[in-house]
């Protein structure tokens, strides 16, 4: 019995030795061999996909190269996927590994751009009237010819105090303006410059053109995504001499976008009120019942007399508000206009791994009437 048993450990043993030596040569573990790395990207979505094979891996290991504190994907197929969050080129490091400290690798560089980077103006969408009963078209701007009329609008550049205290991540740029084909385009973009991570623009009527009261319609295509915020707004002439909010402010449309919330606009006055800031914030908003707003062209409006400002998308209001309260003076003045793009600040919140860059805000025409 005992020789039985004895025969059966030494059986038992030399199948151990050889499956050891089979993995050994010269008294080494084999390394992985013959890796071949095959890497796919989806253009403008940030997507990348990588399928590596190797003859004796016992799993792999992927660096994607965003940041140098990132951790790496552990695979036993030699297959993964990542989502890059910034525009640039990176360099994507493969592992084939027999253990976790023996392995061979190999590299490849993949170039990352969010977003098509392509400008598409579109062909659809609400056109307002041209005339409206009791009124006199005043001033307008088509955006027509090849540059913006600087007679008109002047670009506010540089960061603002606390991100035009706001605490926005944008730099802005005159570079981010545009007139193509008819059309006001503002591009934000993920971009280093000057200290910030995104650039933009911003462009005001400021000593130029100011309106008090009326009807003023903006024809426009948005944005779109987490941490983006388009803005059509006024701020009283004063500002200079009186600051905010004792100026005023009048927000024409206003729109935060991501988590579904790209097709709501915002109308919203803010002022002084003995000293302290007040605002009608807090409404809902107003949301399209079909269509996108950076799909096709709306037309945001607002109606202001001395007795109340009344908000339009499309010419169905959707908000009004009564400025005769004596604490509401500060509408009863002349306003100045701006358009822009933030990118972050304290509504929006910042933009993630699902903010495709560039976007772009697509002006088609500003009309005021009297």
């Amino acid at each position: 019995m005992m020789n039985i048993v004895y025969s059966l450990l030494f059986f038992l043993s030399s199948i151990l030795l050889f499956a050891c030596d089979d993995e050994k040569e010269n008294g080494k573990l084999l390394l992985p061999s013959d890796l071949v790395v095959t890497l796919t990207s989806t253009t403008g979505s940030g997507n990348v996909s990588i399928e590596a094979s190797a003859t004796n891996a016992n799993f792999y290991t992927i660096y994607f190269g965003e940041e140098t504190t990132e951790t790496p994907i552990k695979s036993t197929d030699g297959k993964a996927s990542y989502v890059y969050s910034t525009e640039g080129t990176f360099t994507i490091k493969v592992q084939a590994n027999a253990t976790a400290s023996q392995f061979i690798e190999e590299e490849k560089e993949v170039n990352i751009t969010l977003g098509s980077g392509e400008l598409v103006i579109p062909s659809t969408g609400y056109t307002s009237p041209t005339s409206y009963d009791g009124l006199t078209l005043v001033w307008e701007d088509n955006f027509d010819g090849t540059t913006l009329n600087t007679s008109d609008w002047t670009y506010e550049t540089g960061r603002g105090s606390n991100g035009w205290g706001n605490n926005e991540l944008q730099f802005y740029r005159q570079e981010n303006t545009s007139i193509v084909d008819g059309h006001l385009v503002i591009t934000a973009k993920k971009e280093n410059f000057s200290g910030a991570e995104y650039t933009s623009s911003r462009l005001i009527t400021k000593d130029k053109k100011s309106f008090q009261y009326g009807r003023v319609d903006i024809r426009a295509a948005l944005p779109k995504g987490q941490g983006i915020w388009p803005a059509f707004w006024m701020l009283g002439n004063n500002f200079p001499t009186v600051g905010w909010p004792k100026c005023g402010e009048i927000d024409i449309m206003e729109m935060v976008g991501g988590a579904g919330k790209d097709n709501t606009v915002y109308g919203t006055l803010h002022w002084d009120n003995n000293g302290s800031h007040a605002c009608t914030c807090g409404d809902d908003g107003y949301t399209i019942s079909t269509g996108t707003l950076a799909g096709e062209f709306h037309v945001y409006s607002i109606v202001w007399n001395a007795n109340k400002i009344t908000w339009y998308v499309n010419n169905v209001m959707h908000h009004e508000i009564d400025i005769t309260p004596a604490e509401l003076s500060e509408f009863d003045a002349p306003f100045f206009l701006i358009f822009n793009i933030a990118v972050g600040g304290n509504w929006p919140g910042n933009p993630n791994a699902s903010t495709q860059f560039p976007q772009r805000l697509i002006v088609d025409y500003v009309r005021v009437f009297q």
